[in-house]
């Protein structure tokens, strides 16, 4: 199934929505599927022009892959520059994301990026393909045994190479939902790496409890997912059992288009 047939959307009244949910090998809903589709949601509702700058959502509940995902967008916001959305996403038995994004129509100005691209990191052509969990996208995973000179911060760094098998050409907003999509799958690896008492127990089947507690992306660029775009995670902190994982997203060409935050909830099942 194609990534755009997974963002697709039906209209249920004034500014809702219903998207389908699909199943992933560890059950329930993938939450970078029921983020993309939020994304969508609210930017079905705003004009032409505005591209989402920023998305921050919570994750609420376990979402069930044997129904549908209603989505409710709030106009919070249309600004002559900026616009804002509130989107609510539930199912029978209430909400399981609470998600808003700010768009903003593009606009002139001089430019700084400070965060670059690891210079030694394998690119995709020297790695061999990886087993994405979904049929719309390739993956080449960097080795964990890999260390970059760059010394980036943070603990347990996770890479990874990623690009979707379909082009959407000059459409911004897919686009972008595919990178929301895709920016869900590393964090909580990154975690999970960073903190010895967990990675002891990586390779142990049912090992851990996770649930992704908020996720917040920031669009730096235009995105072109179609194309090699490498993921590049650390876990800065892990407390009362909640890891933060902060990371980047880079084009081939060493160009910084996003950046993630997400907040993963990690338990040891044994405790």
């Amino acid at each position: 199934m194609s990534l755009e047939q997974l963002f697709e959307l039906t209209t249920h009244g004034a500014d809702t929505f219903v998207g389908e949910g699909f199943a992933y090998p560890w059950g329930g809903l993938y939450g970078g599927h029921i983020v993309a589709q939020s994304l969508r949601a609210a930017s079905l509702t705003v004009e032409e022009g505005f591209l989402p700058h920023s998305v921050r959502a919570y994750f609420i509940r376990r979402g069930d892959n044997s129904e549908t995902v209603r989505y409710e967008v709030d106009r919070i916001r249309n600004g002559k520059s900026f616009a804002t959305r509130r989107v609510v996403a539930r199912q029978s038995n209430g909400a399981i994301l609470n998600l808003e994004a700010s768009y903003q129509v593009t606009e002139q100005s001089p430019e700084l990026s400070v965060v670059s691209m690891p210079n030694d990191v394998p690119k995709p052509k020297d790695l061999k393909p990886g087993d994405p969990f979904s049929d719309g996208f390739e993956q080449r995973e960097i080795p964990v045994e890999f260390v970059s000179t760059d010394h980036r911060d943070g603990a347990g760094r996770l890479m990874g190479w990623y690009r979707t098998k379909e082009n959407f050409g000059g459409n911004q907003l897919l686009n972008r939902c595919a990178l929301a999509y895709l920016s869900d799958d590393l964090p909580t690896g990154a975690v999970i790496r960073a903190v010895p008492e967990l990675k002891n127990k990586w390779n142990v089947e049912n090992a851990f409890f996770s649930a992704s507690l908020d996720h917040t992306i920031w669009f730096h660029r235009d995105v072109d997912a179609s194309q090699w775009h490498l993921y590049d995670l650390n876990c800065h902190a892990y407390i009362n059992g909640r890891g933060l994982a902060l990371g980047h997203v880079f084009s081939e060409d060493g160009v910084h288009v996003a950046t993630i935050a997400q907040e993963t909830l990690v338990r040891l099942r044994d405790k």
